[in-house]
């Protein structure tokens, strides 16, 4: 019997909404999944559903207050976030997402928002106008920013006797939500990973050198979500100021392509897969000074030769058990160039950008792809890297199995 929430530790976080009675339904149907639930509720949550109802269902005490008797104890909003699987807030009303939203963290709900360590999940649930107002949508966009999954609200009659979007969605399609996501998060258990970020350095002489402008915010979301899944991360890091905070990543700094090449040589044999996601230089001085170049005439002119190709090194020693993908940003003829490398250097698939598109390739916080393999091309939306390294990890794990 597929059961993925069996045995996750699972915060409910419950909110001031009308429907907050569908929480009893949710906590009920977490358990039957086999799942540890605690509910965290804020004050105002408990006007609207007692905690006698929730703790009968759950078999622990809700908590509400940072303190629960006056003898010295308190409730650690720290060991929840260690503690927990997944935080879902379920509803989520627009005050709570706002305060979730800007870390105003004045009740337990909040608080231990703000000390998750796991994936968090949020449903909002308020009335129409509410939902769809500006400050609302600016609240849940920052939400998504920072990596929360947002589960949309259904449309049909409020409590205001309104008709429109803002229902909370319904507790057996959050719960069936909860179980596709565990789904993934564990496909890549065990998984070695191999993945290639930020740019590479080609010295001309000790101060300067050929580079360019990625800053390896890519590469390191896909690690993270490797991570986040259960996968061993190799990650081979060009020069870039992004840092690594999963322990199941372990993080190789080279500089040059050179680097690169003999690091991603040398681990790729041990992988189950391998992202190809760096900005390597195609081209690299055929000397480099070593002391600094003085101005002398009015120009100055380089010998550059072709650096060692990392993706067509490795695609000729792939094995039929191992998954390659590579990069392709692109400026013209986006698609044969994409579909051209794909196949010279024996990728199972390819991750097309483009520089025309706004808000995609290098320096953005957002980045607009197409996933090509040799059978077809899925095209997704800009969304922020976080985002975008779902979608291609979802694709890899797809692969894998």
């Amino acid at each position: 019997m597929d059961m993925p929430l069996e045995g996750k530790k699972i915060v409910l976080g419950i909110t001031g909404s009308i429907a907050a009675y569908k929480a009893a339904v949710l906590a009920r149907l977490l358990i039957k999944q086999k799942a540890e639930v605690q509910v965290v509720i804020t004050p105002s949550g408990k006007e609207f559903i007692t905690p006698v109802t929730l703790s009968a269902l759950t078999s622990k005490p809700v908590i509400s207050d940072f303190f629960a008797q006056r003898d010295g104890t308190w409730h650690s909003h720290v060991d929840l976030g260690v503690w927990a699987d997944a935080m879902l807030v379920a509803p989520a009303t627009a005050s709570t997402i706002g305060k979730m939203a800007h870390g105003i963290a004045d009740n337990m709900l909040v608080t231990t928002y703000l000390s998750m360590k796991a994936p968090v999940f949020v449903a909002p649930a308020m009335d129409l106008d509410m939902y769809a107002h500006p400050a609302t949508q600016h609240n849940l966009a920052v939400l998504r920013s920072y990596g929360n999954h947002i589960i949309e609200p259904g449309e049909g009659e409020l409590a205001s006797h309104l008709v429109g979007k803002g229902r909370m969605e319904e507790p057996e399609q959050i719960v069936e939500m909860l179980k596709d996501f565990f789904r993934r998060k564990d496909s890549l258990a065990c998984k070695k990973i191999m993945i290639t970020a930020g740019p590479t350095y080609e010295r001309i002489d000790p101060v300067r050198f050929i580079g360019n402008y990625s800053s390896g915010k890519m590469g390191f979301a896909l690690a993270e979500e490797c991570a986040s899944r259960g996968a061993s991360v190799t990650l081979i890091a060009g020069p870039v100021q992004q840092e690594a905070h999963h322990p199941g990543i372990r993080r190789i700094n080279v500089e040059s392509a050179e680097e690169m090449h003999k690091e991603a040589m040398a681990h790729f044999p041990q992988m189950d897969a391998a992202i190809l996601c760096a900005a390597v230089a195609d081209f690299t001085p055929s000397s480099v000074s070593p002391v600094k170049i003085k101005r002398e005439g009015d120009e100055l002119h380089l010998c550059l030769r072709p650096t060692q190709d990392i993706a067509a090194s490795l695609g000729a020693i792939k094995t039929g058990k191992q998954v390659l993908a590579g990069f392709a940003l692109e400026t013209n003829n986006e698609e044969h160039n994409a579909y051209d490398k794909l196949n010279r250097k024996n990728l199972d698939f390819i991750v097309l950008n483009s520089l025309n598109d706004k808000g995609a390739g290098f320096q953005h916080d957002t980045n607009k792809i197409t996933i090509i393999d040799r059978e077809k091309q899925t095209p997704f939306p800009l969304k922020p890297k976080k985002s975008v390294a779902k979608d291609i990890i979802d694709r890899l794990a797809a692969c894998l199995s």
